[in-house]
C-alpha cells in the first residue's frame, strides 16, 4: 500500500545503546567550553557598544522613555508567560516517558529552554534600545555644530553601522552560546537519554518564542499602524514626529517584536533542530550521533565571531549591505571549510566502523559517512546563501520589484496593495522551491533507509544554523537603525548629512530584517522536517512495544484514508486560522491607537505647535494591555491543536496534519514577510524624492501599503516558524500517549475521546473569545482602555 510503514524496527531502543564514550565526552565538554567562550564574546561586544556616546540631552530623554517602555511590557509578558510554563512543566510529568529520570530530566529542562529563550529575547531587548541612542550620537558626527569637528560623512557612516551591526553581534553570540551551552550539557548528564530529554529543552525554546512573537508583533504593528494612520495620513506630519502620541510606543514595539521576538526565534530554531539532529543522530550514526550534531554548530560559534567582526565598512562598498553580504559569505565559506575538516577527522570511511548504529539498514550502508554529513551541511549552508540572496532580490530598494511597487504608487493605495501582493505571492514559490529542493536532496542522501534520509535532513538544518550568529546580528541592525532615526527626528538634533546616513542605514535594516526572517522560515522547515522524522520513530517506536500492526487504520501514513487527508487538510487551515487571529490582533488593536491618537490631538490642540506635549504613556499602554490579552488564542491553538487531530483521528493523521501545516507555513510566512518587506522599502523610496517625494499623493499611497505590510512581515509571518516547531513537538510528545490508549492492554477509548473533545473546546472557546472582542469603536469603551499609568516621558 502507498504511504506504507515498513516493518517496525524499535529504533529507539536500539539507540538507546548509544554511549557517550570518553572521546566524545571530551568532545562535548570542549564544545560547551565554546559555547561558553561565545558569551564572553558577547561580553566584550556589549562593553563596545555601551562605550560609544549618547548624544544630546533631549536624545538621551527620548531613549530613556523607549526603554521605559520596552522594560514595562517586557517585564509584564514574562511574568504571563511564567505562569503558562509552570503550567507545561506539570502537564510534561504527566506525559510517558521510558522511567522517571527522563520524565524529571525533560521537565525541568523545558524550564531551562523556555528561560535560555526568554533570557536571549531580552538581552537583545535591553541593548537595543541603549544602542539605538549611540548610533543616532554617532550619526550627528557628520553635522556640523555636534559638539566638535564635523567628520567625514563616509566615517561617520561606518561608525554607526558599526555599533548598529556589533549591537545585533552581541545578540547572535548569547543565542548561539546559550543553544549550544544548553543541548551540551544535556549531552553530558543525560547521555543515551540527552535526545528523549531535549525534547522538553526544544519545546520550552519554542513556546516562549512563539509567545514573545506574537505578543511582541501585536505590540510593535498596532504602535506602527496607528502612528502611520493618524500621524501620516491624517496630519501629515513625519513618522517619528514628536507631536504624534504613538511614536513611542512605535519605537518600543520595535524593540520587543523584532529584537526580543527575533532573538528568541531563532535561538528556538537552534534549539529544536539539535533537539531533532540528536534524536535521529543516534539511530543513525549511533555513538557519534551524540556528538557530531553539537560539533558543526559548535563550528558555527567561532565563524560568527568571525563573521561579526568581518562586517567592518569600506569606502569601496556601494551601500551598508555590501559589508553585510561580505561578514555573512565569508562565515558561509569558513564554515564549510571547517566542518569538511572536522567530518573526515572525526567520523569513520564506513559506517560497518560506526558503534551501537541503531538501524540495521544504515549499518550496511556502501556510502561514506563523512561524505553524507558534509554534503547535507553544505546543503544547509548554500540555502541559507541563496534565500539571502533571493530575498534581498523582493526586497531591496535598488532592485526591480521594490522599484515596480514604489512605481505603482502614481496609481493609487490599491495598485500599491496589488503590487505588494502579487510580489509576495510569487516570491514565496521561489523560496518554497528552493527550501523544498534542499529537503529533497539532503533526503536522497540517506539512500534506502529512511531514518538516514531524515538525519541528513537535520545535519542540513545545523548547517543553516552555522551562520545564526551573523544572521541574529542581521536582524538586531534593523530595529537598531530604525529607532536611531526615530531618536533623531524627535530630538531634531541630528540634520543634513547625519540625518541621510540614519535614513540609508534604515533602509539596509529593512531589507536585513527581511532576510533573516526569509532564513528562519528556512530553518522551521528544515527543523520541522526533522522533527516530523523524530515523530515517526517516537510512535514506530511505542507501536512496536504494545504489539500494533503497521497496517492498523491510525497508524498508516496512506495519504489516501480519510482520516489522514482531513489531518492534512486540518493542518493546513490552522497556519492560516493562526495568521488570521494574529492579523486581527493588530488591527483590533491598532483601531484603540488610532482613536486614543486622534482623541489627543483634538482635546490637546496645542500639540500641533508644541505647546503641549503628546501623553505617549497612555498609547504604550494600550498596547501592552491589547498585546498580552492577544497571546492566549493563537498560543492555545498551537498547543492543542495537534492534540485535538491526534486523540480524535491517531498517529496517522496527526503526521498529515504536520505535513499540511508545514507545506501551507512554508509559502504563508514568505508570501507575508516579502510583501511586508516590499511595501516598506517602497515607501522608503518614495519618501527619498522618488514620485513626487513625502507629502504627495504617491507618498500616501505607499503608507496604507506600508501600514497593511507591518503586520503581515513582523506579525503573522515570523509567529508562523515557532508554530510549526511548536505544533510538531507536542505530536512528538503525544505520540506515545495516542499509541498506548489505542491499542495493547492499556487501550482507553474513553480518556482518548475525552483529551479530544476538551482539546477542541478549548479551541472553540479560545477563537470565540478572540471574535466577541470585535473592533475598537470609537466611544465604544475606548475610554475605558486608557491608561492611567503615568506618562514615561512628560513624568518626573
Amino acid at each position: 500500500m502507498a504511504g506504507q510503514l515498513p516493518p517496525l524496527h524499535n529504533h529507539h531502543q536500539m539507540a538507546a545503546d548509544a554511549v557517550l564514550t570518553s572521546g566524545n565526552r571530551s568532545l562535548v565538554l570542549v564544545i560547551a567550553v565554546i559555547a561558553a567562550a561565545a558569551l564572553v564574546v558577547a561580553v566584550v561586544l556589549l562593553r563596545q557598544v555601551l562605550a560609544a556616546g549618547e548624544g544630546t540631552d533631549g536624545m538621551k530623554k527620548i531613549a530613556a522613555a523607549v526603554q521605559e517602555g520596552a522594560n514595562a511590557y517586557l517585564a509584564r509578558q514574562l511574568r504571563t508567560l511564567g505562569v503558562f510554563a509552570v503550567v507545561v512543566f506539570f502537564l510534561l510529568m504527566l506525559l510517558p516517558a521510558d522511567d522517571m529520570n527522563q520524565r524529571v530530566g525533560r521537565s525541568l529542562f523545558f524550564l531551562v529552554g523556555a528561560f535560555f529563550s526568554a533570557a536571549t529575547g531580552y538581552i537583545g531587548m535591553w541593548l537595543a534600545v541603549r544602542s539605538n541612542v549611540r548610533v543616532a550620537a554617532a550619526a550627528r558626527e557628520a553635522s556640523s555644530g555636534a559638539g566638535g569637528p564635523e567628520k567625514d560623512l563616509v566615517t561617520v557612516s561606518h561608525n554607526a553601522m558599526k555599533i548598529a551591526f556589533r549591537t545585533g553581534g552581541v545578540v547572535g553570540m548569547f543565542t548561539v552560546g546559550l543553544g549550544l551551552l544548553g543541548a551540551s550539557c544535556v549531552v553530558l548528564v543525560y547521555t543515551a537519554d540527552a535526545p528523549k530529554v531535549l525534547e522538553g529543552f526544544g519545546l520550552g525554546a519554542a513556546l516562549i518564542a512563539m509567545f514573545m512573537r506574537v505578543g511582541g508583533g501585536i505590540f510593535t504593528k498596532a504602535a506602527d499602524v496607528g502612528a502611520d494612520l493618524v500621524g501620516k495620513v491624517e496630519q501629515g506630519i513625519p513618522e517619528d514626529d514628536p507631536r504624534n502620541a504613538a511614536t513611542i510606543a512605535d519605537n518600543v514595539g520595535d524593540n520587543v517584536g523584532d529584537c526580543a521576538g527575533m532573538a528568541a526565534d531563532l535561538f528556538e530554531s537552534y534549539a529544536v533542530v539539535l533537539v531533532a539532529s540528536l534524536i535521529l543522530g543516534t539511530v543513525a550514526f549511533g555513538d557519534a550521533g551524540l556528538a557530531f550534531p553539537l560539533l558543526v554548530p559548535a563550528i558555527g560559534v567561532i565563524t560568527a565571531m568571525i563573521g561579526v567582526f568581518v562586517v567592518a565598512p569600506r569606502r569601496t562598498d556601494r551601500s551598508g549591505m555590501t559589508a553585510i553580504n561580505r561578514g555573512f559569505f565569508i562565515s558561509a565559506v569558513i564554515s564549510l571549510a571547517l566542518v569538511a575538516a572536522a567530518a573526515y577527522a572525526y567520523l569513520p570511511a564506513t559506517f560497518a566502523e560506526l558503534d551501537n548504529v541503531g538501524d540495521s539498514e544504515i549499518a550496511a550502508h556502501s556510502g561514506d559517512p563523512r561524505l553524507i554529513a558534509l554534503v547535507a551541511v553544505a546543503i544547509g549552508i548554500v540555502l541559507a546563501a541563496l534565500i539571502q540572496q533571493l530575498t534581498g532580490y523582493f526586497t531591496e530598494t535598488t532592485r526591480k520589484p521594490v522599484k515596480d511597487v514604489g512605481r505603482s504608487s502614481l496609481t493609487g493605495p490599491a495598485t500599491v496593495v496589488l503590487s505588494g501582493i502579487s510580489l509576495g505571492l510569487e516570491s514565496a514559490v521561489y523560496t518554497a522551491l528552493l527550501i523544498g529542493l534542499s529537503v529533497y536532496g539532503a533526503f536522497l542522501l540517506g539512500g534506502a533507509s529512511i531514518m538516514l534520509a531524515l538525519f541528513a535532513v537535520a545535519l542540513a538544518g545545523t548547517g543553516l544554523l552555522t551562520t545564526v550568529g551573523v544572521i541574529v546580528a542581521m536582524d538586531t541592525f534593523g530595529p537598531v537603525s530604525d529607532n536611531a532615526q526615530g531618536i533623531a527626528e524627535m530630538s531634531g538634533d541630528v540634520e543634513g548629512p547625519g540625518a541621510q546616513v540614519l535614513t540609508d542605514l534604515d533602509a539596509v535594516g529593512n531589507t536585513t530584517k527581511a532576510i533573516t526572517k526569509g532564513i528562519a522560515i528556512a530553518t522551521a522547515v528544515l527543523a520541522a522536517a526533522a522533527l516530523f522524522g523524530s515523530y515517526r520513530e517516537a510512535f514506530e517506536t511505542e507501536a512496536a512495544k504494545v504489539g500494533a500492526a503497521a497496517d492498523e487504520l491510525g497508524l498508516s501514513l496512506d495519504i489516501a484514508q480519510p482520516n489522514n487527508l482531513v489531518g492534512l487538510i486540518l493542518g493546513a487551515s490552522v497556519v492560516f486560522l493562526f495568521s488570521g487571529l494574529a492579523i486581527n490582533a493588530v488591527s483590533r488593536s491598532a483601531g484603540a491607537v488610532v482613536y486614543e491618537v486622534r482623541r489627543q490631538f483634538r482635546e490637546r490642540p496645542g500639540i500641533m505647535d508644541y505647546t503641549e506635549k503628546p501623553e505617549y504613556g497612555r498609547v504604550v499602554d494600550i498596547c501592552t494591555k491589547d498585546a498580552l490579552r492577544e497571546l492566549a488564542t493563537p498560543g492555545l491553538l498551537a498547543v492543542m491543536a495537534p492534540i485535538a487531530v491526534g486523540f480524535t483521528l491517531g498517529v496517522g493523521a496527526l503526521a498529515s496534519f504536520l505535513a499540511g501545516a508545514i507545506g501551507t507555513g512554508i509559502l504563508m510566512a514568505v508570501f507575508l514577510a516579502n510583501s511586508g518587506g516590499a511595501w516598506d522599502n517602497a515607501k522608503k523610496l518614495v519618501e527619498d524624492g522618488h514620485h513626487g517625494g513625502k507629502g504627495g499623493e504617491a507618498h500616501a499611497a505607499t503608507v496604507i501599503g506600508d501600514t497593511v505590510g507591518d503586520p503581515f512581515k513582523d506579525t503573522a509571518g515570523p509567529a508562523i516558524n515557532p508554530l510549526l516547531k511548536v505544533m510538531n513537538l507536542v505530536a512528538l510528545l503525544i505520540a506515545p500517549a495516542i499509541v498506548t490508549l489505542s491499542y495493547g492492554d492499556d487501550a482507553s477509548p474513553g480518556v482518548r475521546a475525552v483529551v479530544a473533545v476538551l482539546a477542541m473546546a478549548v479551541i472553540v472557546g479560545s477563537v470565540y473569545v478572540s471574535k466577541r472582542r470585535g473592533s475598537v469603536m470609537e466611544g465604544d469603551g475606548a475610554a475605558e482602555r486608557q491608561a492611567s499609568a503615568p506618562d514615561p516621558v512628560t513624568a518626573p
